[in-house]
C-alpha cells in the first residue's frame, strides 16, 4: 500500500501532528498551509489517494479550493477529505455540498480518518 497524502491546513502544528501519525501508518505525506497552494501540487501530480482539507483557512478557503478542484478535469478526480473544527451537521453537509468525499471534524479522532482513507475510492 503506497498512498501519498497531501495534508492542507494553516496551522504548521495540526500539519505536524497528522504527519508523524500518518507517516507511521505507512501513509507518503506532502503538505501546505495555502489552499492555492495545494492546488498547484495537485496540478503538478495528481496521483495522490487523498487530500486532507482544512476547510477554515485565509485568502482561500477549503470550500473554495474543493470547488476548483472539482471543477479542474486534471484534478476532479482526487478525493477530498474536509477537516474543520465546525462540527455541526448543516457543517458536514457544506463540506459535501462543496464536493468533499468525506468529512473529519477536530480534533480529528485518527482512527476515524484512517477509516475514512482506506473507504476512498
Amino acid at each position: 500500500m503506497n498512498k501519498k497524502i497531501l495534508i492542507v491546513d494553516d496551522d504548521p502544528r495540526n500539519i505536524f501532528a497528522l504527519k508523524l501519525t500518518l507517516k507511521s501508518r505507512g501513509y507518503q505525506i506532502e503538505s501546505c498551509t495555502m489552499a492555492q497552494e495545494a492546488i498547484n501540487i495537485l496540478k503538478k501530480d495528481n496521483q495522490f489517494s487523498a487530500v486532507l482539507m482544512d476547510m477554515m483557512m485565509p485568502e482561500m478557503d477549503g470550500y473554495e479550493a474543493t470547488r476548483i478542484i472539482r471543477s479542474t478535469p486534471a484534478i476532479s478526480k482526487v478525493p477530498v477529505i474536509a477537516v474543520t473544527a465546525q462540527a455541526m451537521p448543516e457543517d458536514r453537509q457544506k463540506c459535501i455540498d462543496a464536493g468533499a468525499n468525506h468529512y473529519i471534524s477536530k480534533p480529528i479522532d485518527v482512527d476515524q480518518l484512517i477509516n475514512a482513507i482506506e473507504k476512498l475510492p
